[in-house]
This record gives structure tokens, sequence and C-alpha cells, in this order.
């Protein structure tokens, strides 16, 4: 409606100059109008500047319109009511698409803060590597993974191990691989994955990472449980009625030399026999002692988790721990920063398992010169407690170092395979987890990761 105003209204204009003209042209003609002739022109160019500044206006404010729209200064209002007739109609249509599109900007915009909002809170650790060579980090996840480290290209990922690097380098759309990552003290298995996006004509391979390793423990110890549950089951419902037959035996070997007393040569062969099956006997109640002490791998209850003062409970262990070092000349010393540090954990397990690392410790550094052991707890960069055991024992070679952990498996020869197989369940049960290292100067460290 608007528009038709404004076309009603020029075409007006542009009647009213055609009939000036020819006024203007009718009073030149005729001689003696010169007066009249010098008023028709003035009156001719009033109207054609009148039509041009009213042309001009409009054009001023569409060109207004438009500057705001390429700008998105959606701030601009087109008060049009000046102009004449028709012309508010016009500025209220203006107004109304310049509306439009700041909500549909705004809706835009709230879709992206939405995506943005998921992907930060994504649990999966998301990172794209461009054709470039450099990395974006997503999401909180990824970040909270590389903690501290610096990492905008791809080489940044060796420092997580070469593994680590060289898996996401070779990994290709749509591949699947499993990677080890270290950093902080801690070693995670990575399952990783990547498929291709091409955004704006440039592609870059979209990456997740995902944390399987509390995964694998589980399942791994759910494993060795259900083995060494039907392991024990089996032994026992074997051994138990040996060891019960054997000790009816003896009695039976007592009655019969009883009664044969006076016959020395029997009484010598029944001795033997009552030898052979005392050995029997005594052999199947260690066995059964042996086995009985795998039970407790399968019968481990859930923690009970509190709030515990790190160098309180580190003074409970050394009471234990550490009596007649001092005879023995074994160095005992400890370190905690921040002096405050706390941990939840299940006091009595992680008492158990600080006093089994002292004892195996003290049996590592028998008969060595300087020997010393250091207990020591602290935050690492990623606000985990980390609590280390350190000997300057002879050391754990790297071949076996990733077997001490697995039931049934001991380098002692009365040991049972059972200390440090539980050690580990009861730091998985905790969430967290346990390696060993060599220590710096020698000898071995364990370190308790929460």
């Amino acid at each position: 409606m608007g528009f038709k105003k404004f076309s009603l209204m020029l075409a007006g204009r542009m009647g009213l100059i055609m009939l000036s003209l020819l006024a203007l042209t009718y009073v030149v003609v005729v001689p003696g109008y010169h007066a009249a002739t010098l008023l028709v022109f003035f009156i001719v160019s009033g109207q054609t500047w009148e039509v041009i500044n009213f042309v001009s206006k409009t054009n001023s404010e569409i060109t207004r319109f438009l500057d705001a729209a390429r700008y998105a200064d959606y701030s601009q209002r087109f008060n049009l009511q000046r102009l004449g007739a028709g012309f508010g109609e016009l500025g209220d249509t203006f107004g109304d698409i310049l509306d439009r599109f700041q909500e549909a900007r705004s809706n835009k915009e709230e879709e992206l803060r939405h995506l943005k909002a998921l992907i930060e809170h994504v649990p999966v650790p998301l990172l794209s590597v461009h054709a470039s060579g450099s990395v974006t980090l997503w999401n909180n996840a990824a970040r909270r993974l590389f903690g501290s480290a610096h990492v905008t290209q791809i080489r940044d990922f060796d420092q997580f191990g070469t593994d680590f690097g060289k898996q996401v380098r070779q990994l290709e759309a749509g591949d699947r691989r499993l990677a080890t990552f270290s950093s902080d003290d801690m070693t995670l298995k990575l399952a990783i994955a990547a498929t291709q996006i091409i955004i704006g004509g440039h592609s870059e391979k979209l990456v997740s990472l995902q944390n399987i390793q509390s995964e694998l423990d589980v399942a791994q110890l759910q494993a060795w449980q259900d083995l060494v549950r039907v392991l024990t089951h089996e032994i026992m419902n074997s051994i138990t009625p040996v060891a019960s037959l054997a000790k009816t035996a003896v009695d039976l070997v007592d009655d019969v030399t009883e009664k044969v007393s006076s016959r020395p040569e029997i009484v010598e062969e029944l001795g033997d026999v009552k030898d052979a099956v005392t050995t029997v006997a005594r052999r199947s109640d260690s066995l059964m002692q042996f086995v009985s002490s795998y039970r407790s791998l399968t019968r481990l209850p859930p923690p009970e988790k509190n709030l515990l003062r790190i160098d309180d409970l580190f003074m409970s262990v050394a009471k234990v721990g550490t009596i007649g070092w001092d005879e023995k000349n074994i160095t005992f010393s400890v370190n905690i920063e921040p002096q405050e540090l706390d941990v939840t954990a299940d006091r009595d397990m992680l008492e158990q398992v600080l006093i089994n690392m002292l004892k195996n410790a003290e049996q590592a550094m028998a008969g060595r010169d300087g020997a010393a052991l250091h207990m020591s707890a602290r935050l690492n960069r990623r606000g985990h407690v980390i609590i280390e055991v350190s000997d300057t024992g002879p050391g754990i070679p790297a071949d076996i170092a990733k077997k001490i952990f697995v039931p049934f498996f001991t380098t002692k020869r009365d040991g049972s395979g059972v200390g440090l197989a539980l050690t580990r369940q009861v730091m998985i049960a905790h969430g967290g987890n346990v390696s060993v290292g060599e220590r710096e100067g020698g000898g071995a460290k364990f370190t308790l990761t929460f």
C-alpha cells in the first residue's frame, strides 16, 4: 500500500511538471509574456527540485535498510511518517524484515550454543587433526586428558608416548585402534576412532579418544576371579578327601604298630609307611592353606571409603611395617606435599596394601648396604593423589615387572603370588591403579594412583 501511494504521489508530481512545462512553452512562444515566462520557469524548477528531493529521501532510507541488513545492524529503526502519507507503512515493513532477520540469527546462535554445550560436556575427548597438521581440542574431556601439556600440532602427541603419537598419525577415517597413553605417572589404554568431515571446502579428521583402561582392568580382574574361583573349588574338592584319608591312614598305622610291636621288622616298615603318609597329610594341609589364600582374591568386599589424612595413614603403617628395621640398618623416610594432603579410601584396605609393600621391600633389601625405603604422597598435575613407595633393593627386571600383578605369579620360593595381585584389586576397587617402575639410582618404585 505504501509503495502504491509512493507511485501515485510521484506520478502526480510528474504530471504537474508536465503541465508546467506546457505552460512554459506556451508563454515562451506567445510574445509579450515575459514576466509570466519567468514565473512559470521558477515554478517548473521548484517542482523538479521537489521531485528530486522526494525520491532521494526514499533512496536514502532504502540504502540505510540495505546497509543494516548487510552488516546485521538490527538496531536501526525506520520512522518514515515524516516523508508523507504511505511511507509509515514502508518503514514498518523495513523494521519487520530486520526483526525477522534478528530472530533467525538469534535462533541460529542459540542452536550453536546448544551444540557447543553438548560437545563440551560429552565425556569422550574429541579433537580435530587438520590437513596442515594443526590440532583443535573440542571439549573439556580432551583438555582434561592432555592436562596442562601444550597440544596444538600433531607432533605434540609424541610427548604422551611414541605409540600414541604413531597411532594417531596413522589413523585413517573409519579406523579404530588401541593406543597406550602415558602422562603424569599414569598409563592408560585408549580406544581411538576417526571420521573425516569437510567444512567450507576444508577437510579435517575428527578423532575420538575413549579411556577404556578401567573397563579393561575390571574385565581382566573378573576373568582372574572366575578362574581362581573355579580352580580353588576343584582343588579343594580333590585335596580335602586326600588330606582326610592321609590323617586316617596315620592313625591306622599307629594302631597296627601297637598290635605288632613284637615284630620289629614289620614295625620298621610301618614306620616308613607312616612317614610317607604323614608327608602326604602335611603337604595336603599346606596345599589347602595355599589354595585358601587365593580365595581372598574373590571375596574382597566393596571399599568403605572415608576421607583420610595421608600423614596419619603413613604413621599408622610405619608403626606396624617397620618393626625391627633399626636392627637391620634400614632407613625409613616420608615426604608429603602438601602436609595436609588427604585421600578418600578404605583405611583398612589401604593400610594392608602399604604394609605388604613395606614387607616386600624389607625382603628385597635384606643384606644390602645402605638399605632405605622412602614413602611419598603428592598431587600430580591432574589433581590425582599419588602415593609412591621406593626402595634401594635390586629392582625388578622389565620382563618380570609385566607379570608381578598377575595372580599366582611370584619370584619368592615361599611366595603365594597373592599380595600384589590383591593390591591391584584394591586399587581397581578404588577407581585407581598401581604400577611399578625403576627408582632413580636403582631399586623399585611402586606408584598408587587414586
